[in-house]
């Protein structure tokens, strides 16, 4: 695959990380499936990009005054050993389980977030749920040192609908978020010698502009069509793993 297209779709997948606060594993790791990266490869590959994109992406949301530092900081202490355990674990399940774990993980965050009925604009913190943030920590680190997605793709529509975070304070919180957990996964998924260092370095320039682009769109978005356009991203996905 030529650099041209390594740029591209680092582009895409970074944008995309940007604007919905995911990293963009579940594109990535379908993408390096189809391009023929083992599963496990792909899984630790991807979380490396993510680390990349997350870093971009969450300096903007920082700068925007969209990320809650109280919510990040008691979902890492219990997301970045959650992790770790995952990225081990996944060494030791079949490709075909880990696929369709992922799309099903999908489909339902689809269904939830279109079914949510949460605050999309104002911030009102006494309506904040901290008592469920560490459970938000311990499944999505889990879910991404399994599957490789960073745990962003959980983040944001738990936060939204167990955490009671507004939709755009939601996708910011995760793009901070992410970044550490993306980087406890990849730390044991190298170790394992899941990770390709010349797919990461190719992909990282489109990732970083994608990512600080999508991350500056997120003001311009109607809340509703941000968490829709979440909805039928997942869902596109899930169905292309399940195949």
């Amino acid at each position: 695959m030529g650099l041209i297209t390594y740029l591209i779709l680092g582009l895409v997948i970074g944008f995309v990380a940007g604007l919905f606060g995911v990293g963009g594993g579940f594109l990535l790791v379908p993408s390096l499936v189809i391009l023929g990266v083992p599963i496990h490869k792909a899984i630790g590959t991807s979380l490396a990009c993510i680390s990349i994109s997350a870093l971009a992406s969450a300096y903007t949301h920082l700068r925007s005054g969209r990320v809650l530092y109280r919510v990040v900081l008691l979902k890492e202490m219990f997301s970045i050993p959650s992790a770790i355990l995952g990225a081990y674990l996944s060494s030791h399940l079949p490709e075909r389980l880990l696929r369709v774990v992922f799309g099903v993980l999908l489909l339902y965050l689809a269904v939830a977030m279109l079914r949510s009925k949460k605050g999309d604009c104002e911030m009102e913190k006494g309506k904040i749920e901290y008592r469920n943030v560490p459970l938000v920590g311990l499944v999505s680190g889990l879910v991404s040192g399994l599957l490789g997605v960073s745990g962003g793709i959980l983040n944001v529509p738990l936060f939204h609908t167990l955490v009671g975070i507004p939709i755009k304070y939601a996708v910011g919180t995760s793009s901070l978020a992410l970044l550490f957990t993306a980087l406890a996964g990849t730390f044991e998924h190298w170790r394992l010698g899941h990770v390709q260092p010349n797919i990461v370095l190719f992909l990282a320039p489109g990732l970083i502009m994608g990512a600080r682009l999508g991350a500056k769109t997120v003001s311009r978005v109607n809340p509703r069509s941000l968490r829709a356009g979440f909805a039928a991203l997942l869902a596109i996905v899930a169905v292309r793993m399940l195949l």
